[in-house]
Formats: C-alpha cells, sequence, structure tokens
C-alpha cells in the first residue's frame, strides 16, 4: 500500500499532514509513504529528513495523488473555482482521503468525492468520545491556536499582562475576556493566567464552568435557566431571549477587560456575532479582540478575516488560520492524530486497509464511500 502527502498550496496554510515519526511507523508495517518535494518546508520538516526517515520523495503533487492509495491532507483538495489544480481529479478512483476538509463550506465537492469514488474521512466529523481523543485533530489544534491568539493580543497589546510593582510605582494587571471555553479557549485562559493577568470567561455550555474555575478564571454566567450544551461536547445555536441576555451581559463585561479572545463557533453554520460596533465603542481605549472565528464569518462585527483593524480605539485580529502560524508544532501534533486514525484503518501484520465500517469512529468520520454520499448530514 502506498501512503501520499502531498504539499498544502493553499496561500495561509504552512503545515503539512506528515512528520518523520509518522513515515516511520508506516514504513514499519511495511506502506510505502509518497512525500511531494517541499511539502513540510514551511513547518521546518526539510526534505532529507523526511526522505532519512524512510519517504519515498517525489517531484509533483501529479505524482503522489496519482499513484497513493491512500491521501493525507491537512485542508481540503483545491479546486478550479480555488484558484488552482483540481486535487480531487489527480486522486487515482478508490483511493482514501483523510484530512481537516470542512465538508460544510463546499458540498459541490462532497459530490465531487462521491464522482471520484473516493472514500473520504472528514476528520472534523470525528466523535468527541475518549476513545477517539488521541485522534482528534480539531482539538490538537485549537489548543495551540488559543495559545496563539493570546500571544498575539500581548503582542497588539500597548500595555504589559502581569502586575508589577517598581520603585516608580505600581502597574494594574490587564483583564482577559474569553468568550467560548472549548478547547481554544480553556488554553487562551491557560496562556493569559500564566502571563499574569487576571481571567474571565463566558460560555453557553453549563459543563464549562468548572473547567474555567479549575484555571484560575472567573466564569461569568448568563442570568437563564437556558443551557447551551449539545451532544459530543459542542455548543448548540440559543434561543433569542438567550442571546438577548447574553449580548447585555458581554457589552457589560467587555468595559471591564483589556483584552478579548473571542472562540466561539458552531459546526456547519457560521460563527454567532458575540460583539457588535455599539459594544467595540465602549471598550477602554487600546483594548484588542483576537476574533478566532473569522473562517466562520467572525464573533465581532468589526473583524476582517486575516487582517488587523484598528477602530474605535480598539484593535481587532482576524487572522483565520492560528495553527499555521505554530506549524512546526501544529504539523506534528496533527501527523500523530493522523498515525492514530491510520492504525484504525490499517491492518498492523498486513500493512494493508482492513476498515471496520461498522466503527463508531469511522462510520461518525466517513462522508462518500463507493460513489455514494454517505454521512447523514449530507444526505437529508
Amino acid at each position: 500500500m502506498k501512503v501520499g502527502i502531498p504539499k498544502e498550496r493553499r496561500p495561509d496554510e504552512a503545515r503539512v499532514a506528515g512528520s518523520p515519526d509518522l513515515v516511520k511507523r508506516l514504513s514499519a508495517l511495511g506502506v510505502e509513504v509518497l512525500v511531494e518535494r517541499g511539502a513540510g518546508d514551511a513547518a521546518l520538516i526539510p526534505d532529507d529528513v523526511l526522505a532519512a526517515a524512510g519517504a519515498t520523495m517525489l517531484p509533483d503533487a501529479a505524482g503522489v495523488y496519482g499513484d497513493s492509495d491512500v491521501v493525507l491532507k491537512v485542508r481540503r483538495p483545491l479546486t478550479v473555482a480555488d484558484g488552482g489544480p483540481d486535487e480531487v481529479a489527480m486522486m487515482k478512483p478508490g483511493a482514501v482521503l483523510i484530512g481537516m476538509l470542512n465538508p460544510f463550506a463546499d458540498r459541490d465537492q462532497v459530490d465531487a468525492y462521491a464522482a471520484r469514488k473516493l472514500t473520504v474521512f472528514a476528520l472534523e466529523l470525528m466523535p468527541r468520545i475518549s476513545r477517539a481523543q488521541a485522534m482528534d485533530a480539531l482539538s490538537s489544534q485549537s489548543n495551540i491556536a488559543g495559545y496563539k491568539a493570546v500571544i498575539d493580543a500581548a503582542a497588539a497589546y500597548k500595555r504589559i499582562f502581569p502586575m508589577m510593582m517598581t520603585a516608580a510605582g505600581s502597574i494594574a494587571p490587564a483583564r482577559v475576556l474569553v468568550l467560548g471555553a472549548g478547547v481554544a479557549g480553556l488554553q487562551a485562559i491557560a496562556t493569559a493566567r500564566r502571563l499574569g493577568a487576571i481571567v474571565s470567561a463566558i460560555d453557553v455550555r453549563s459543563a464549562a464552568k468548572q473547567e474555567v474555575e479549575s484555571l484560575g478564571a472567573k466564569f461569568v454566567e448568563v442570568d437563564s435557566g437556558e443551557t447551551g450544551d449539545a451532544a459530543g461536547g459542542y455548543a448548540k445555536e440559543m434561543s433569542d431571549d438567550y442571546k438577548r441576555r447574553q449580548a447585555a451581559l458581554i457589552h457589560e463585561t467587555l468595559k471591564q477587560n483589556d483584552i478579548v479572545v473571542t472562540t466561539a463557533l458552531i459546526p456547519g453554520k457560521p460563527a454567532p456575532l458575540l460583539i457588535t460596533e455599539d459594544m467595540v465603542k465602549d471598550m477602554k481605549l487600546g483594548s484588542v479582540i483576537v476574533d478566532m472565528a473569522t473562517a466562520a464569518g467572525g464573533n465581532c462585527a468589526l473583524s476582517e478575516r486575516d487582517r488587523v483593524v484598528e477602530t474605535h480605539g480598539v484593535t481587532i485580529i482576524g487572522r483565520a488560520n492560528l495553527p499555521a502560524a505554530q506549524a512546526a508544532d501544529t504539523s506534528t501534533l496533527y501527523a500523530r492524530n493522523l498515525s492514530n486514525v491510520l492504525d484504525l484503518l490499517v491492518d498492523e501484520e498486513t500493512g494493508e486497509l482492513a476498515i471496520d465500517w461498522e466503527d463508531e469512529i469511522v462510520k461518525g468520520m466517513l462522508i462518500t464511500r463507493d460513489g455514494e454520499v454517505v454521512h447523514p448530514a449530507f444526505t437529508a
């Protein structure tokens, strides 16, 4: 069997779907790993390191796609509409594609997978169960993104984070508010706390309170009997009454804080709008907002994807792909996630695919198979 790792071609993407450890692991199973030259350069994984681990280096993407039984990707394949080559058309019919494919963003591409008779696994759809934790790429990438969001905020903030007592007087600590206490939000809380800030958080899920408080932050609750807990640890969309109460609470809380990190996402839907222009106007001069949801439309009305804007005295950072900013580490973690996924799909003795189609993890990730769209989210 041959597993292919092409270079990611989206202009904002520096990660690679492989590492020397992954190559060694697959090679030990008798699997040949095909890697496009330069695929790991932006992630500080040069060709000679991958070759030394056992990879076969190929000069172009067509060779990798055309000869691979399994293709590992970070992001969904390019299309002609994206301004690149049609990467789906390069894959041989019947191949397996695994990656963070964002299938909700392009329904036509899901149909293209089926037309090409690809077996496609989207890692974003992996069930949130304990057995799948080591395969959970969303968590591994969000963890680093939450860290990077606070580092970016600290760089843009014109004051310091910790309380500092000097002979010239004392400096009060920065106050940080995190909106959304999922994996990214919790890491943002932990990082801001390490930098010495006073941290608080708001989340629609009642289950988040204990996690927030365990990190030494204050959990700010909406006065409502409604909770946003949904299956698999995700958040659900809230009622209009809850949204009104939440907006009023956020507005008042923003006035008291210097840094805001927003992480709120709803799978398959636009990001909820949490910060309006009026709220930004009432924030302290010199405040910073890091909107981590700009790829899905953004949590702040004034944020712009992949831009830093200053308005009403507030700096708003809208970088859409924070994991790519730390590509060396996020690529290594992602490759470990993929290695664990492949352990589930590949027979350890033969090195060939041996997929249990009834496994709940397999069923949860599977989008297309045998020329058909099979995931219920895309068949209704």
